[in-house]
Protein backbone atom coordinates (compact mmCIF):
# COMPACT_ATOMS: atom_id res chain seq x y z
CA UNK A 1 0.00 0.00 0.00
CA UNK A 2 2.40 2.57 -1.19
CA UNK A 3 1.60 6.07 -2.07
CA UNK A 4 0.83 4.94 -6.00
CA UNK A 5 -1.11 2.28 -5.10
CA UNK A 6 -3.34 4.46 -2.54
CA UNK A 7 -3.72 6.95 -5.36
CA UNK A 8 -5.04 4.75 -7.69
CA UNK A 9 -7.49 2.69 -5.31
CA UNK A 10 -8.72 6.14 -4.04
CA UNK A 11 -9.68 6.88 -7.76
CA UNK A 12 -11.99 3.72 -7.88
CA UNK A 13 -14.42 5.33 -4.78
CA UNK A 14 -15.76 3.92 -1.42
CA UNK A 15 -12.19 4.65 0.53
CA UNK A 16 -12.83 7.54 3.25
CA UNK A 17 -9.50 7.46 5.24
CA UNK A 18 -6.34 5.77 4.23
CA UNK A 19 -3.27 4.64 6.52
CA UNK A 20 0.06 4.57 5.39
CA UNK A 21 2.54 1.80 5.97
CA UNK A 22 4.16 2.21 9.31
CA UNK A 23 7.05 4.41 9.79
CA UNK A 24 9.74 2.40 11.90
CA UNK A 25 10.64 4.46 14.62
CA UNK A 26 13.40 2.81 17.53
CA UNK A 27 14.95 6.05 19.78
CA UNK A 28 15.47 9.09 17.65
CA UNK A 29 13.86 11.96 15.64
CA UNK A 30 13.49 11.18 11.70
CA UNK A 31 14.43 13.87 9.21
CA UNK A 32 11.31 15.17 7.04
CA UNK A 33 12.79 13.10 4.15
CA UNK A 34 11.45 9.70 5.88
CA UNK A 35 7.85 10.72 5.63
CA UNK A 36 8.09 12.85 2.55
CA UNK A 37 8.83 9.30 1.01
CA UNK A 38 6.67 6.86 2.70
CA UNK A 39 3.84 9.39 2.44
CA UNK A 40 4.28 12.24 -0.36
CA UNK A 41 0.92 12.80 0.14
CA UNK A 42 2.10 15.29 3.09
CA UNK A 43 3.33 18.02 0.15
CA UNK A 44 -0.39 17.55 -0.86
CA UNK A 45 -2.24 18.13 2.34
CA UNK A 46 -2.16 14.96 3.51
CA UNK A 47 -4.62 13.80 1.04
CA UNK A 48 -4.25 11.36 -2.50
CA UNK A 49 -4.98 13.13 -5.38
CA UNK A 50 -8.36 12.47 -5.40
CA UNK A 51 -8.63 14.27 -2.02
CA UNK A 52 -8.98 11.27 0.20
CA UNK A 53 -7.15 12.31 3.64
CA UNK A 54 -3.49 10.14 4.59
CA UNK A 55 -2.79 9.82 8.30
CA UNK A 56 0.55 8.80 9.05
CA UNK A 57 1.45 5.08 11.08
CA UNK A 58 4.13 4.93 13.53
CA UNK A 59 5.58 1.39 14.87
CA UNK A 60 7.70 1.46 17.99
CA UNK A 61 8.17 1.06 21.47
CA UNK A 62 9.89 3.91 23.05
CA UNK A 63 7.47 6.57 24.24
CA UNK A 64 9.11 9.75 24.15
CA UNK A 65 10.64 8.70 20.43
CA UNK A 66 7.19 8.18 18.82
CA UNK A 67 6.06 11.09 20.58
CA UNK A 68 8.71 13.31 18.78
CA UNK A 69 7.69 11.38 15.67
CA UNK A 70 4.26 12.37 16.06
CA UNK A 71 4.76 15.45 16.68
CA UNK A 72 6.79 16.02 13.75
CA UNK A 73 4.44 13.77 11.21
CA UNK A 74 1.51 16.47 12.30
CA UNK A 75 4.05 19.49 11.83
CA UNK A 76 4.37 18.40 7.97
CA UNK A 77 0.88 17.89 7.06
CA UNK A 78 -0.74 14.57 8.82
CA UNK A 79 -4.30 14.33 9.71
CA UNK A 80 -3.85 12.48 12.81
CA UNK A 81 -1.69 9.56 13.90
CA UNK A 82 -2.40 6.15 13.78
CA UNK A 83 -0.51 3.57 16.29
CA UNK A 84 0.36 0.33 15.24
CA UNK A 85 0.22 -2.66 17.68
CA UNK A 86 -1.07 -4.99 14.88
CA UNK A 87 2.24 -6.62 13.03
CA UNK A 88 2.98 -9.69 13.45
CA UNK A 89 5.81 -9.83 10.90
CA UNK A 90 8.60 -11.59 13.35
CA UNK A 91 11.73 -8.91 12.41
CA UNK A 92 9.53 -6.21 13.81
CA UNK A 93 7.82 -8.54 16.85
CA UNK A 94 11.78 -9.62 18.03
CA UNK A 95 12.88 -5.88 17.95
CA UNK A 96 10.24 -5.27 19.99
CA UNK A 97 7.23 -3.60 17.56
CA UNK A 98 4.08 -4.30 16.71
CA UNK A 99 1.82 -6.76 17.91
CA UNK A 100 4.54 -8.35 20.62
CA UNK A 101 3.61 -4.99 22.68
CA UNK A 102 0.11 -6.34 23.30
CA UNK A 103 1.93 -8.67 25.57
CA UNK A 104 2.47 -5.39 27.73
CA UNK A 105 -1.18 -3.87 28.84
CA UNK A 106 0.93 -0.43 30.52
CA UNK A 107 3.59 0.07 27.65
CA UNK A 108 0.58 0.32 25.58
CA UNK A 109 -0.77 3.17 27.52
CA UNK A 110 2.62 4.71 27.94
CA UNK A 111 3.13 5.21 24.43
CA UNK A 112 -0.75 6.67 24.22
CA UNK A 113 -0.50 9.02 27.15
CA UNK A 114 3.22 10.52 25.19
CA UNK A 115 2.10 10.66 21.72
CA UNK A 116 -1.93 11.93 23.03
CA UNK A 117 0.26 14.83 24.78
CA UNK A 118 2.43 15.56 21.88
CA UNK A 119 0.00 15.72 19.23
CA UNK A 120 -2.05 19.18 19.48
CA UNK A 121 -5.70 18.29 20.37
CA UNK A 122 -7.69 18.82 17.70
CA UNK A 123 -5.58 16.36 15.91
CA UNK A 124 -6.56 12.54 16.56
CA UNK A 125 -4.27 9.78 17.90
CA UNK A 126 -5.80 6.33 16.53
CA UNK A 127 -4.49 3.17 17.08
CA UNK A 128 -4.57 -0.33 15.90
CA UNK A 129 -3.98 -3.43 17.79
CA UNK A 130 -5.17 -7.38 16.87
CA UNK A 131 -6.77 -9.53 19.54
CA UNK A 132 -3.62 -10.54 21.44
CA UNK A 133 -0.04 -12.07 21.06
CA UNK A 134 -0.46 -15.91 21.77
CA UNK A 135 -4.22 -15.62 23.17
CA UNK A 136 -7.01 -13.11 23.46
CA UNK A 137 -6.55 -12.81 27.06
CA UNK A 138 -5.13 -9.26 27.22
CA UNK A 139 -7.72 -8.06 24.88
CA UNK A 140 -10.14 -6.28 26.98
CA UNK A 141 -6.65 -4.86 28.96
CA UNK A 142 -5.18 -4.09 26.09
CA UNK A 143 -8.15 -2.05 25.01
CA UNK A 144 -8.96 -0.17 27.88
CA UNK A 145 -4.80 1.08 27.91
CA UNK A 146 -5.14 2.63 24.54
CA UNK A 147 -8.57 4.13 25.89
CA UNK A 148 -7.26 5.41 28.81
CA UNK A 149 -4.00 6.70 27.34
CA UNK A 150 -5.87 8.60 25.22
CA UNK A 151 -6.50 7.21 21.60
CA UNK A 152 -9.19 8.60 19.59
CA UNK A 153 -10.67 5.14 18.13
CA UNK A 154 -9.34 2.21 17.88
CA UNK A 155 -9.35 -0.34 14.90
CA UNK A 156 -9.23 -4.21 15.32
CA UNK A 157 -7.75 -6.77 13.50
CA UNK A 158 -9.74 -9.55 14.90
CA UNK A 159 -6.58 -12.40 15.20
CA UNK A 160 -3.96 -12.79 17.30
CA UNK A 161 -0.44 -12.66 16.20
CA UNK A 162 -0.52 -16.31 16.26
CA UNK A 163 -3.28 -16.68 14.11
CA UNK A 164 -1.23 -14.31 11.74
CA UNK A 165 -3.55 -14.20 8.58
CA UNK A 166 -4.85 -17.25 8.22
CA UNK A 167 -8.92 -17.33 8.35
CA UNK A 168 -11.27 -16.82 10.11
CA UNK A 169 -11.19 -13.64 11.74
CA UNK A 170 -12.73 -13.62 15.16
CA UNK A 171 -14.94 -10.86 14.30
CA UNK A 172 -18.02 -11.50 17.51
CA UNK A 173 -14.90 -11.11 20.02
CA UNK A 174 -15.19 -7.24 18.69
CA UNK A 175 -18.32 -6.34 20.70
CA UNK A 176 -17.04 -8.17 23.35
CA UNK A 177 -14.71 -5.26 23.52
CA UNK A 178 -17.10 -2.80 22.83
CA UNK A 179 -18.34 -3.22 26.52
CA UNK A 180 -15.39 -2.02 27.75
CA UNK A 181 -14.71 0.84 26.30
CA UNK A 182 -16.58 3.84 24.73
CA UNK A 183 -14.25 5.07 22.07
CA UNK A 184 -15.38 3.73 18.38
CA UNK A 185 -14.16 1.07 16.64
CA UNK A 186 -13.20 0.02 13.44
CA UNK A 187 -13.52 -4.04 12.49
CA UNK A 188 -10.53 -5.11 10.13
CA UNK A 189 -9.53 -8.73 8.89
CA UNK A 190 -10.51 -11.04 6.39
CA UNK A 191 -12.19 -8.98 4.22
CA UNK A 192 -12.55 -9.76 0.61
CA UNK A 193 -16.20 -9.32 -1.05
CA UNK A 194 -19.10 -7.00 -0.01
CA UNK A 195 -20.60 -10.29 1.59
CA UNK A 196 -17.57 -10.46 3.99
CA UNK A 197 -18.10 -6.84 5.04
CA UNK A 198 -21.71 -7.48 5.27
CA UNK A 199 -21.14 -10.15 7.87
CA UNK A 200 -17.92 -8.36 9.39
CA UNK A 201 -20.39 -5.73 10.31
CA UNK A 202 -23.15 -7.80 12.12
CA UNK A 203 -20.97 -10.13 13.92
CA UNK A 204 -19.03 -6.79 14.75
CA UNK A 205 -21.51 -4.48 16.23
CA UNK A 206 -19.27 -2.19 14.12
CA UNK A 207 -20.40 0.30 11.16
CA UNK A 208 -17.02 1.09 9.97
CA UNK A 209 -14.58 -1.67 8.21
CA UNK A 210 -10.98 -1.12 7.06
CA UNK A 211 -9.64 -3.81 4.19
CA UNK A 212 -6.15 -4.02 3.34
CA UNK A 213 -5.47 -7.03 1.14
CA UNK A 214 -8.82 -7.55 0.00
CA UNK A 215 -8.31 -4.04 -1.86
CA UNK A 216 -5.58 -5.56 -3.30
CA UNK A 217 -7.06 -8.87 -4.79
CA UNK A 218 -10.34 -6.65 -5.70
CA UNK A 219 -8.90 -3.30 -6.47
CA UNK A 220 -12.67 -1.56 -5.94
CA UNK A 221 -13.50 -3.38 -3.44
CA UNK A 222 -14.25 -0.26 -1.09
CA UNK A 223 -16.78 1.12 -3.68
CA UNK A 224 -18.12 -2.75 -4.47
CA UNK A 225 -18.85 -2.33 -0.58
CA UNK A 226 -20.59 1.26 0.08
CA UNK A 227 -21.62 2.26 -3.99
CA UNK A 228 -22.94 -1.46 -4.87
CA UNK A 229 -20.43 -0.74 -8.23
CA UNK A 230 -19.97 -3.49 -9.95
CA UNK A 231 -16.64 -5.91 -9.77
CA UNK A 232 -13.37 -4.31 -11.47
CA UNK A 233 -13.34 -5.42 -14.89
CA UNK A 234 -9.92 -7.71 -15.76
CA UNK A 235 -9.28 -5.18 -18.83
CA UNK A 236 -9.70 -1.80 -16.49
CA UNK A 237 -7.29 -3.49 -13.62
CA UNK A 238 -4.33 -4.27 -16.55
CA UNK A 239 -5.03 -0.68 -17.79
CA UNK A 240 -4.51 0.26 -13.89
CA UNK A 241 -1.08 -1.50 -13.65
CA UNK A 242 -0.10 0.15 -16.74
CA UNK A 243 -0.61 3.27 -14.86
CA UNK A 244 1.13 2.11 -11.61
CA UNK A 245 4.01 1.46 -13.80
CA UNK A 246 3.95 5.51 -14.45
CA UNK A 247 3.88 6.96 -11.28
CA UNK A 248 5.32 4.45 -9.10
CA UNK A 249 9.00 5.57 -7.93
CA UNK A 250 12.40 5.29 -9.34
CA UNK A 251 13.28 1.80 -8.73
CA UNK A 252 15.90 1.05 -5.99
CA UNK A 253 19.74 0.62 -7.09
CA UNK A 254 18.77 -3.19 -8.10
CA UNK A 255 16.13 -2.21 -10.05
CA UNK A 256 14.27 -4.33 -8.15
CA UNK A 257 11.31 -1.78 -6.61
CA UNK A 258 8.64 -1.61 -9.21
CA UNK A 259 9.36 -5.51 -10.28
CA UNK A 260 9.15 -6.57 -6.95
CA UNK A 261 6.02 -4.66 -5.86
CA UNK A 262 4.03 -5.81 -9.24
CA UNK A 263 4.73 -9.35 -8.54
CA UNK A 264 3.68 -8.94 -4.63
CA UNK A 265 0.40 -7.32 -5.81
CA UNK A 266 -0.23 -10.21 -8.67
CA UNK A 267 0.10 -12.60 -5.44
CA UNK A 268 -3.62 -10.72 -4.20
CA UNK A 269 -4.76 -10.09 -7.84
CA UNK A 270 -4.81 -13.71 -8.62
CA UNK A 271 -7.26 -14.32 -5.79
CA UNK A 272 -10.26 -12.90 -7.96
CA UNK A 273 -9.26 -12.88 -11.48
CA UNK A 274 -8.12 -16.45 -12.57
CA UNK A 275 -6.71 -14.35 -16.02
CA UNK A 276 -3.94 -12.62 -13.46
CA UNK A 277 -2.42 -16.36 -12.50
CA UNK A 278 -2.57 -17.20 -16.48
CA UNK A 279 -0.24 -13.71 -16.89
CA UNK A 280 1.82 -14.12 -13.59
CA UNK A 281 3.22 -17.23 -14.98
CA UNK A 282 4.56 -15.14 -18.15
CA UNK A 283 5.54 -12.03 -15.95
CA UNK A 284 7.30 -13.90 -13.50
CA UNK A 285 11.04 -14.16 -15.22
CA UNK A 286 10.96 -10.84 -16.11
CA UNK A 287 12.98 -8.21 -13.99
CA UNK A 288 12.43 -5.07 -15.51
CA UNK A 289 10.13 -1.96 -15.29
CA UNK A 290 10.50 -1.99 -19.45
CA UNK A 291 9.76 -5.67 -19.77
CA UNK A 292 7.04 -6.12 -17.22
CA UNK A 293 4.71 -3.04 -18.78
CA UNK A 294 5.59 -4.58 -22.21
CA UNK A 295 4.08 -7.75 -20.89
CA UNK A 296 0.90 -5.91 -19.58
CA UNK A 297 0.48 -4.16 -22.71
CA UNK A 298 0.65 -7.10 -24.65
CA UNK A 299 -2.35 -8.71 -22.26
CA UNK A 300 -4.00 -5.46 -23.07
CA UNK A 301 -4.34 -6.12 -26.80
CA UNK A 302 -4.43 -9.90 -25.92
CA UNK A 303 -6.98 -10.16 -22.60
CA UNK A 304 -7.91 -13.52 -23.47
Amino acid sequence: MDAPVRDLLTRLGGIDLCVTEFVRVVDNLLPPKVYHRLCPELKNGGRTPSGVPVRVQLLGQNPSALADNAARAIELGSPGIDLNFGCPAKTVNSSKGGAVLLKEPDTLYAILSAVRAAVPTEQLVTAKMRLGYDDAALALDNARALEAGGASLLTIHARTKADGYRPPAYWEWIPRIREVISIPIIANGEIWSAADAARCRSESACADIMIGRGALALPNLAAVIQQQAAPMAWPAVLAMLIDYAAIAPDDDEDGRYFPARLKQWFSYLKLAYPQAGELFSRLRTYTTRHELVDQLQQAVANPH
